[in-house]
């Protein structure tokens, strides 16, 4: 008995009524995930250690020592299993092998960011987990294999978001990394701003510019990883004449490559398989008994 005007008024109400319905089952599943990746997250946060020192220690020199390094995260298969090695102060290690050996992890463990399941890693005698973040971050400098800028200017960013950086330090440092020019070449120079997601700089700018941030405020300590993944050209040869800068002012640095043309200006070199030293030792031998008649571990990210 209902008309056909009806009938379509009822189909309209009926879908009104119940879209809100549709919409919690099409999303349910995306819910349910946020909520695990919620409880993980909290629960790696409570057990995560938190015990760091406070006791102001002298400014390292550099000296980094691993004995019998071990990393099982939440006691599953150990990454990284048994390293040990000894880096004199102003040394350079270039860390190489294939895909997920374990070369960012072991990167991680060397300025701290983790701590070891068992094992120390020690820069200058001190465990350097345990070293308070605050006390030993001017010391040391890192570069991730993906970098990420913060929101904020160029400047800031390099100044590792110092609440009133030196603006002296920030061009020594862009000039060392080779990205001085770059940076000056920009509608805003060091003011430009840079926000999480922006397309703005490529990947090669943002990896130029993190250089610059891992040396900032002259580090004893420098770990380097996969820093010429982006680069061009131009932006290899400034990376190479950062480290020998680097080199020449005696500071200790870990470099994690896989292109030999990085990996021969080292003093030493260490292949990791599996999380496991598979070889270690000056870079002239290790190069000659790896790049013939063997070829050098295919890398890429651990």
């Amino acid at each position: 008995e209902i008309s056909t005007g009806g009938m379509i008024a009822a189909s309209i109400l009926a879908g009104r009524a119940l879209a809100p319905f549709e919409t919690a089952i099409a999303i349910w599943k995306s819910f349910l995930a946020a909520r695990e990746s919620y409880h993980r997250l909290e629960k790696n946060i409570r057990s995560f250690p938190h015990e760091r020192g406070t006791m102001q220690l002298p400014a390292p020199e550099g000296n980094l020592t691993l004995e019998n390094l071990v990393y099982a995260p939440n006691g599953q298969k150990p990454i990284i299993k048994g390293v040990s090695l000894k880096l004199d102060a102003g040394e350079t290690l270039g860390i190489i092998g294939p895909s997920a050996a374990g070369k960012s992890t072991l990167a991680k463990l060397m300025i701290g960011i983790l701590p070891p399941t068992s094992g120390t890693a020690r820069l200058d005698g001190a465990e350097i987990f345990k070293w308070g973040r605050e006390l030993i971050g001017p010391h040391v400098g890192y570069m991730p294999q993906q970098v990420e800028l913060f929101g904020g200017t160029i400047l800031e960013n390099i100044a590792r978001m110092e609440p009133n950086p030196d603006h002296a330090k920030v061009v020594e440092a862009a000039q060392l990394a080779g990205v001085h020019e770059m940076i000056l070449r920009l509608p805003e120079g060091y003011e430009t701003i840079v926000r999480p997601g922006n397309a703005s700089l490529s990947p090669g700018q943002r990896q130029r510019i993190g250089l610059a941030r891992a040396v900032y405020g002259n580090p004893r300590f420098v770990v380097l990883d996969e820093p010429n993944a982006s680069l061009d050209g131009e932006g290899e040869q400034a990376l190479l004449e950062a480290l020998s800068t680097l080199r020449a002012n005696g500071v200790t640095c870990v470099v994690i490559a896989h292109r030999p043309n990085l990996v021969q200006h080292t003093d030493k070199i260490l292949i990791l398989q599996n999380g496991t030293l598979k070889e270690y030792g000056q870079t002239k031998m290790v190069l000659h008994k790896y790049m013939a008649p063997h070829a050098i571990p295919a890398a890429g990210g651990a």
